[in-house]
């Protein structure tokens, strides 16, 4: 009708509720974070280097929860000077597995800088479940993964220490 004089306006007390909900909603999931990529190969900058058995490795450094959970999957290869290394807060009980990792490792779990336990010729898991390695957990605060065969090559033993100079972390 025209002329009617009735006008249609939102009702504040319908709308902040509303609109408190939304964005309530939409913080939450800002909050999540994104899921891991588990299809694809990361490759990491290099950040830091570790000194152990007369060599010198480049270490790309998984930082973030959802960098070490993808760690080395789907790298088809890596070179003998390269490796990923897996720093922690804290020594605490550790293990790690090779899902969709296609090639032999070395991992070295480090406590204070020094090595605690070698995983050597890590093979790639062929199917689920995953074995673990160290078959029991170990107290560490860093895994160091390289090339498999490395350790062996570079006379690296349990006991040895290991110098991590991360410049990600330097003044």
């Amino acid at each position: 009708m025209v002329g009617s004089g009735r006008q249609r306006c939102l009702n504040f007390d319908t709308v902040f509720p509303v609109l408190c909900l939304s964005l309530a909603i939409a913080g939450v999931a800002a909050a999540i974070p994104p899921t891991v990529d588990v299809t694809r190969a990361q490759f990491l900058p290099i950040t830091a280097t570790a000194r152990l058995g007369g060599r010198v490795v480049q270490l790309e450094v998984a930082r973030t929860p959802q960098a070490q959970a993808l760690g080395l999957m789907f790298r088809p290869a890596l070179p003998d000077d390269r490796g990923m290394l897996f720093p922690g807060d804290r020594p605490q009980p550790v293990q790690f597995w090779m899902k969709n990792v296609p090639v032999p490792l070395d991992m070295l779990f480090l406590r204070e800088g020094k090595i605690v336990a070698i995983a050597a010729m890590v093979p790639p898991c062929a199917a689920e479940p995953c074995p673990t390695y160290p078959q029991t957990a170990v107290w560490a605060d860093a895994v160091l993964e390289l090339r498999g065969g490395w350790a062996a090559a570079a006379h690296v033993r349990v006991g040895d220490r290991v110098e991590i100079l991360d410049s990600a972390r330097s003044p």
